[in-house]
Protein backbone atom coordinates (compact mmCIF):
# COMPACT_ATOMS: atom_id res chain seq x y z
CA UNK A 1 0.00 0.00 0.00
CA UNK A 2 3.08 2.71 1.04
CA UNK A 3 4.75 1.64 -2.66
CA UNK A 4 1.72 2.51 -4.52
CA UNK A 5 0.75 5.61 -2.45
CA UNK A 6 4.67 6.47 -3.04
CA UNK A 7 4.69 5.51 -7.33
CA UNK A 8 1.17 7.54 -7.41
CA UNK A 9 3.14 10.52 -5.88
CA UNK A 10 6.18 10.42 -8.10
CA UNK A 11 3.82 9.98 -10.85
CA UNK A 12 1.86 13.25 -9.60
CA UNK A 13 5.60 15.05 -8.69
CA UNK A 14 6.48 14.10 -12.56
CA UNK A 15 3.16 15.35 -14.73
CA UNK A 16 3.20 18.96 -12.62
CA UNK A 17 7.21 18.92 -13.69
CA UNK A 18 5.61 18.33 -17.47
CA UNK A 19 3.21 20.78 -17.34
CA UNK A 20 4.94 23.15 -16.33
CA UNK A 21 7.97 22.99 -19.01
CA UNK A 22 5.12 22.90 -21.40
CA UNK A 23 3.48 26.10 -20.52
CA UNK A 24 6.64 27.71 -20.19
CA UNK A 25 8.00 26.77 -23.63
CA UNK A 26 4.24 28.07 -24.72
CA UNK A 27 4.59 31.03 -23.04
CA UNK A 28 8.41 31.45 -25.00
CA UNK A 29 6.30 30.77 -27.89
CA UNK A 30 3.69 33.40 -27.59
CA UNK A 31 6.38 36.00 -26.93
CA UNK A 32 7.32 35.83 -29.86
CA UNK A 33 4.73 37.46 -31.78
CA UNK A 34 2.64 40.95 -30.91
CA UNK A 35 -0.31 39.13 -30.90
CA UNK A 36 0.39 36.21 -28.64
CA UNK A 37 2.33 39.00 -26.16
CA UNK A 38 -1.22 40.85 -26.07
CA UNK A 39 -2.80 37.98 -25.24
CA UNK A 40 0.23 36.96 -22.53
CA UNK A 41 -0.87 40.38 -21.21
CA UNK A 42 -4.20 39.79 -20.98
CA UNK A 43 -3.82 36.77 -19.16
CA UNK A 44 -1.58 38.25 -16.89
CA UNK A 45 -3.83 41.04 -15.81
CA UNK A 46 -6.76 38.49 -15.68
CA UNK A 47 -4.73 36.90 -12.95
CA UNK A 48 -4.02 40.33 -10.97
CA UNK A 49 -7.18 41.08 -11.00
CA UNK A 50 -8.46 37.69 -9.40
CA UNK A 51 -10.98 37.21 -12.27
CA UNK A 52 -12.55 34.19 -12.62
CA UNK A 53 -10.35 31.76 -14.95
CA UNK A 54 -14.11 30.26 -17.12
CA UNK A 55 -14.64 34.22 -18.31
CA UNK A 56 -10.88 34.38 -19.63
CA UNK A 57 -11.53 31.04 -21.27
CA UNK A 58 -14.63 31.95 -22.75
CA UNK A 59 -13.02 35.31 -23.67
CA UNK A 60 -10.14 33.42 -25.69
CA UNK A 61 -12.67 30.54 -27.24
CA UNK A 62 -15.14 33.60 -28.54
CA UNK A 63 -11.65 34.95 -30.09
CA UNK A 64 -10.79 31.89 -31.61
CA UNK A 65 -14.47 31.30 -33.10
CA UNK A 66 -14.24 35.15 -34.35
CA UNK A 67 -11.05 34.28 -36.43
CA UNK A 68 -12.27 30.89 -37.57
CA UNK A 69 -15.24 32.61 -38.96
CA UNK A 70 -13.30 34.91 -40.65
CA UNK A 71 -11.11 32.63 -41.92
CA UNK A 72 -13.89 30.71 -43.28
CA UNK A 73 -15.18 34.23 -44.90
CA UNK A 74 -11.95 34.67 -46.49
CA UNK A 75 -11.50 31.20 -47.76
CA UNK A 76 -15.66 31.67 -49.35
CA UNK A 77 -14.69 35.20 -50.72
CA UNK A 78 -11.79 34.58 -52.02
CA UNK A 79 -13.46 31.10 -53.90
CA UNK A 80 -16.38 33.45 -55.33
CA UNK A 81 -13.57 35.44 -56.52
CA UNK A 82 -12.05 32.69 -57.99
CA UNK A 83 -15.03 31.68 -59.43
CA UNK A 84 -15.46 35.14 -61.41
CA UNK A 85 -12.11 35.38 -62.26
CA UNK A 86 -12.12 32.07 -63.94
CA UNK A 87 -15.61 33.19 -65.15
CA UNK A 88 -14.29 36.17 -66.44
CA UNK A 89 -10.62 34.79 -68.19
CA UNK A 90 -13.04 32.33 -69.99
CA UNK A 91 -15.75 34.97 -71.02
CA UNK A 92 -12.31 37.51 -72.57
CA UNK A 93 -10.29 34.72 -73.71
CA UNK A 94 -13.37 33.62 -75.70
CA UNK A 95 -14.32 37.27 -76.75
CA UNK A 96 -10.22 37.91 -78.18
CA UNK A 97 -10.79 34.55 -80.27
CA UNK A 98 -14.31 35.41 -81.71
CA UNK A 99 -12.28 39.12 -82.21
CA UNK A 100 -9.37 37.77 -83.96
CA UNK A 101 -11.87 35.50 -86.23
CA UNK A 102 -14.13 38.46 -87.04
CA UNK A 103 -10.86 40.21 -87.95
CA UNK A 104 -9.23 37.00 -90.16
CA UNK A 105 -12.67 36.77 -92.02
CA UNK A 106 -13.36 40.32 -92.80
CA UNK A 107 -9.76 40.02 -93.98
CA UNK A 108 -10.24 37.48 -96.08
CA UNK A 109 -13.27 38.83 -97.78
CA UNK A 110 -11.24 42.09 -98.68
CA UNK A 111 -8.51 40.11 -100.50
CA UNK A 112 -10.49 37.31 -101.78
CA UNK A 113 -13.59 38.87 -103.22
CA UNK A 114 -14.29 42.88 -102.46
CA UNK A 115 -10.32 43.86 -103.61
CA UNK A 116 -10.50 41.94 -106.66
CA UNK A 117 -14.08 42.91 -107.49
CA UNK A 118 -13.11 46.66 -107.39
CA UNK A 119 -9.94 46.21 -109.48
CA UNK A 120 -12.15 44.40 -111.91
CA UNK A 121 -14.74 47.20 -112.09
CA UNK A 122 -12.35 49.64 -112.57
CA UNK A 123 -10.66 48.03 -115.54
CA UNK A 124 -14.07 46.96 -117.03
CA UNK A 125 -14.88 50.82 -116.86
CA UNK A 126 -11.42 51.59 -118.37
CA UNK A 127 -12.18 49.30 -120.79
CA UNK A 128 -15.34 50.74 -121.79
CA UNK A 129 -13.64 54.85 -121.36
CA UNK A 130 -10.76 53.42 -124.47
CA UNK A 131 -14.07 52.40 -126.13
CA UNK A 132 -16.03 55.30 -126.40
CA UNK A 133 -12.46 57.09 -127.02
CA UNK A 134 -12.32 55.00 -130.09
CA UNK A 135 -15.74 55.59 -130.80
CA UNK A 136 -15.37 59.83 -130.37
CA UNK A 137 -11.86 58.94 -133.14
CA UNK A 138 -13.90 57.30 -135.51
CA UNK A 139 -16.70 60.18 -135.15
CA UNK A 140 -14.48 62.89 -135.92
CA UNK A 141 -12.89 60.93 -138.72
CA UNK A 142 -15.90 60.73 -140.32
CA UNK A 143 -16.59 64.08 -140.55
CA UNK A 144 -13.50 64.90 -141.49
CA UNK A 145 -13.68 62.32 -144.80
CA UNK A 146 -16.93 62.99 -144.77
CA UNK A 147 -16.40 67.29 -145.69
CA UNK A 148 -13.49 66.05 -148.13
CA UNK A 149 -15.62 64.01 -149.73
CA UNK A 150 -18.10 66.77 -150.20
CA UNK A 151 -15.38 68.93 -151.12
CA UNK A 152 -14.94 66.96 -153.80
CA UNK A 153 -18.44 66.86 -155.03
CA UNK A 154 -18.76 70.43 -154.95
CA UNK A 155 -15.14 70.54 -156.94
CA UNK A 156 -16.29 67.96 -159.47
CA UNK A 157 -19.78 69.35 -159.71
CA UNK A 158 -18.16 72.86 -160.68
CA UNK A 159 -15.74 71.58 -163.13
CA UNK A 160 -18.72 69.76 -164.72
CA UNK A 161 -21.45 73.01 -164.53
CA UNK A 162 -18.16 74.55 -166.27
CA UNK A 163 -17.91 71.87 -169.07
CA UNK A 164 -21.68 72.37 -169.24
CA UNK A 165 -21.62 75.87 -170.01
CA UNK A 166 -18.30 75.49 -172.72
CA UNK A 167 -20.75 73.38 -174.43
CA UNK A 168 -23.17 75.80 -174.46
CA UNK A 169 -20.38 78.12 -175.61
CA UNK A 170 -19.57 75.30 -178.82
CA UNK A 171 -22.88 75.13 -179.36
CA UNK A 172 -23.79 78.71 -179.74
CA UNK A 173 -20.40 79.05 -181.91
CA UNK A 174 -21.74 76.26 -184.33
CA UNK A 175 -24.77 78.06 -184.75
CA UNK A 176 -22.84 80.85 -186.54
CA UNK A 177 -20.75 78.78 -188.25
CA UNK A 178 -22.56 78.97 -191.49
CA UNK A 179 -19.65 80.64 -193.40
CA UNK A 180 -17.35 80.23 -191.06
CA UNK A 181 -13.92 82.44 -191.07
CA UNK A 182 -10.73 80.78 -189.70
CA UNK A 183 -10.72 82.73 -186.72
CA UNK A 184 -13.89 81.13 -185.86
CA UNK A 185 -13.30 77.53 -186.54
CA UNK A 186 -10.60 78.10 -184.39
CA UNK A 187 -12.81 79.76 -181.84
CA UNK A 188 -14.96 76.91 -182.08
CA UNK A 189 -11.55 74.25 -181.74
CA UNK A 190 -10.47 76.07 -178.77
CA UNK A 191 -14.27 75.44 -176.91
CA UNK A 192 -13.95 71.98 -177.61
CA UNK A 193 -10.19 72.07 -175.86
CA UNK A 194 -11.56 73.81 -173.24
CA UNK A 195 -14.64 71.48 -172.62
CA UNK A 196 -11.45 68.71 -172.19
CA UNK A 197 -9.34 70.95 -169.92
CA UNK A 198 -13.14 71.33 -167.79
CA UNK A 199 -13.70 67.39 -167.61
CA UNK A 200 -9.71 66.20 -167.63
CA UNK A 201 -9.39 62.69 -168.61
CA UNK A 202 -10.47 61.00 -165.23
CA UNK A 203 -14.24 61.27 -167.00
CA UNK A 204 -16.03 58.73 -168.84
CA UNK A 205 -16.67 61.25 -171.33
CA UNK A 206 -13.05 62.19 -172.11
CA UNK A 207 -12.58 59.99 -175.02
CA UNK A 208 -16.00 61.48 -176.38
CA UNK A 209 -14.36 64.94 -176.66
CA UNK A 210 -11.33 63.97 -177.82
CA UNK A 211 -13.43 62.31 -180.80
CA UNK A 212 -15.07 65.63 -181.34
CA UNK A 213 -11.80 67.55 -181.03
CA UNK A 214 -10.19 65.11 -183.65
CA UNK A 215 -13.50 65.66 -186.36
CA UNK A 216 -13.48 69.55 -185.82
CA UNK A 217 -9.42 69.76 -186.51
CA UNK A 218 -9.68 68.15 -189.86
CA UNK A 219 -13.27 70.12 -190.66
CA UNK A 220 -13.96 73.70 -192.32
CA UNK A 221 -17.16 73.66 -191.37
CA UNK A 222 -18.28 74.69 -194.69
CA UNK A 223 -20.80 71.54 -194.90
CA UNK A 224 -23.84 71.50 -192.90
CA UNK A 225 -24.00 68.05 -192.44
CA UNK A 226 -20.82 67.48 -190.50
CA UNK A 227 -21.89 70.65 -188.33
CA UNK A 228 -25.44 69.00 -187.82
CA UNK A 229 -23.31 65.97 -186.93
CA UNK A 230 -20.76 68.06 -183.97
CA UNK A 231 -23.85 69.56 -182.78
CA UNK A 232 -25.99 66.09 -181.89
CA UNK A 233 -22.31 64.82 -180.61
CA UNK A 234 -22.52 67.89 -178.81
CA UNK A 235 -26.07 67.80 -177.52
CA UNK A 236 -25.12 64.01 -176.54
CA UNK A 237 -22.36 65.22 -174.86
CA UNK A 238 -24.20 68.09 -172.74
CA UNK A 239 -26.89 65.18 -171.66
CA UNK A 240 -24.28 63.14 -170.92
CA UNK A 241 -22.50 66.13 -168.65
CA UNK A 242 -25.86 66.36 -166.92
CA UNK A 243 -26.59 62.76 -166.31
CA UNK A 244 -23.32 62.68 -164.67
CA UNK A 245 -24.23 65.73 -162.35
CA UNK A 246 -27.57 64.13 -161.33
CA UNK A 247 -25.77 61.29 -160.35
CA UNK A 248 -23.44 62.63 -158.95
CA UNK A 249 -26.07 64.87 -157.11
CA UNK A 250 -27.76 61.72 -155.69
CA UNK A 251 -24.93 59.78 -154.73
CA UNK A 252 -23.82 62.99 -152.47
CA UNK A 253 -27.05 62.83 -150.79
CA UNK A 254 -27.10 59.41 -150.23
CA UNK A 255 -23.70 59.50 -149.11
CA UNK A 256 -24.72 62.15 -146.65
CA UNK A 257 -27.57 60.41 -145.61
CA UNK A 258 -25.11 57.29 -144.86
CA UNK A 259 -23.02 59.76 -143.41
CA UNK A 260 -25.81 61.13 -140.81
CA UNK A 261 -26.63 57.89 -140.23
CA UNK A 262 -23.30 56.61 -139.19
CA UNK A 263 -22.75 59.27 -137.06
CA UNK A 264 -26.49 58.99 -135.61
CA UNK A 265 -24.80 54.99 -134.78
CA UNK A 266 -21.79 55.85 -133.10
CA UNK A 267 -23.60 58.31 -130.68
CA UNK A 268 -26.48 55.57 -130.11
CA UNK A 269 -22.44 53.19 -129.42
CA UNK A 270 -21.26 55.97 -127.50
CA UNK A 271 -24.46 56.33 -125.24
CA UNK A 272 -24.59 52.69 -124.61
CA UNK A 273 -21.00 52.70 -123.32
CA UNK A 274 -21.91 55.71 -120.99
CA UNK A 275 -24.81 53.91 -119.48
CA UNK A 276 -22.74 50.89 -119.16
CA UNK A 277 -20.18 52.57 -117.12
CA UNK A 278 -23.19 53.96 -115.22
CA UNK A 279 -23.64 50.47 -114.57
CA UNK A 280 -20.42 49.40 -113.54
CA UNK A 281 -20.50 52.65 -111.57
CA UNK A 282 -23.34 51.89 -109.23
CA UNK A 283 -21.43 48.47 -108.79
CA UNK A 284 -18.04 50.32 -108.16
CA UNK A 285 -20.03 52.78 -105.36
CA UNK A 286 -21.80 49.48 -103.54
CA UNK A 287 -18.42 47.81 -103.68
CA UNK A 288 -16.90 50.79 -102.36
CA UNK A 289 -19.28 51.54 -99.66
CA UNK A 290 -18.90 47.72 -98.69
CA UNK A 291 -15.37 47.91 -98.45
CA UNK A 292 -15.14 50.79 -96.47
CA UNK A 293 -17.72 49.23 -94.22
CA UNK A 294 -15.82 45.84 -93.80
CA UNK A 295 -12.48 47.80 -93.44
CA UNK A 296 -14.40 49.74 -90.13
CA UNK A 297 -15.68 46.64 -88.97
CA UNK A 298 -12.01 45.05 -89.31
CA UNK A 299 -10.48 47.84 -87.23
CA UNK A 300 -13.38 48.15 -84.75
CA UNK A 301 -13.03 44.38 -84.03
CA UNK A 302 -9.21 44.62 -84.04
CA UNK A 303 -9.68 47.60 -81.30
CA UNK A 304 -11.68 44.99 -79.54
CA UNK A 305 -9.46 42.18 -79.87
CA UNK A 306 -6.54 44.82 -77.93
CA UNK A 307 -9.05 46.08 -75.48
CA UNK A 308 -10.24 42.47 -74.23
CA UNK A 309 -6.72 41.48 -74.21
CA UNK A 310 -5.91 44.53 -72.07
CA UNK A 311 -8.85 43.47 -69.89
CA UNK A 312 -7.64 40.02 -69.60
CA UNK A 313 -3.97 41.15 -68.93
CA UNK A 314 -5.70 43.62 -66.04
CA UNK A 315 -7.48 40.69 -64.68
CA UNK A 316 -4.72 38.38 -64.76
CA UNK A 317 -2.57 40.79 -62.68
CA UNK A 318 -5.43 42.07 -60.41
CA UNK A 319 -6.04 38.43 -59.31
CA UNK A 320 -2.67 37.82 -58.65
CA UNK A 321 -2.38 40.52 -56.37
CA UNK A 322 -5.64 39.34 -54.77
CA UNK A 323 -4.38 35.88 -54.19
CA UNK A 324 -1.36 37.34 -52.53
CA UNK A 325 -3.53 39.14 -50.07
CA UNK A 326 -5.52 36.21 -49.40
CA UNK A 327 -2.76 33.84 -48.64
CA UNK A 328 -1.15 36.48 -46.36
CA UNK A 329 -4.11 37.11 -44.67
CA UNK A 330 -4.90 33.53 -44.60
CA UNK A 331 -1.45 32.81 -42.97
CA UNK A 332 -2.25 35.67 -40.53
CA UNK A 333 -5.16 34.42 -39.67
CA UNK A 334 -4.21 31.10 -39.52
CA UNK A 335 -1.08 32.38 -37.25
CA UNK A 336 -3.33 34.30 -34.95
CA UNK A 337 -5.57 31.13 -34.52
CA UNK A 338 -2.54 28.84 -33.49
CA UNK A 339 -1.54 31.30 -31.00
CA UNK A 340 -4.89 31.82 -29.80
CA UNK A 341 -5.10 28.29 -28.76
CA UNK A 342 -2.12 28.19 -27.21
CA UNK A 343 -2.98 30.95 -25.15
CA UNK A 344 -6.06 28.79 -24.43
CA UNK A 345 -4.18 26.49 -23.53
CA UNK A 346 -2.05 28.72 -21.01
CA UNK A 347 -5.36 30.01 -19.40
CA UNK A 348 -6.50 26.20 -19.03
CA UNK A 349 -3.36 25.09 -17.03
CA UNK A 350 -3.28 24.11 -13.47
CA UNK A 351 -1.17 27.45 -12.50
CA UNK A 352 -0.69 30.29 -14.61
CA UNK A 353 -0.37 32.78 -11.85
CA UNK A 354 3.87 33.56 -12.20
CA UNK A 355 3.22 34.72 -15.86
CA UNK A 356 5.22 37.74 -16.92
CA UNK A 357 5.24 39.38 -20.32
Amino acid sequence: MKTILLIALIAVAFTARVQERNLAKITTDLQKSTYGSALLHLVELHSMAGGPVQELIDAIEELINDLEEELEELEFNFQVRTNEHNSLVVSLEQDIQDAVIDVNNTQDTLDNLLFPRREQLQVRIEQIQENQEANRKNYDEAILVREQEHEDFEFQIAELNDATAAVDDALALLETLTNPSLLQVRRFQNSLKNIEAKIKSRSKMAPMIKALISLASNQNFSDQGIIGQIVDALNEFRNAIVDSINAQTAAEAQAQADHEEYLEQLDDEYAEFQRQINRVNVDLTATNEKIDQMTEFRDQRDADRKQYTAELELENNTYAEETDTYTNLKNEFTRELGISEQALSVVKSADFSNIKV
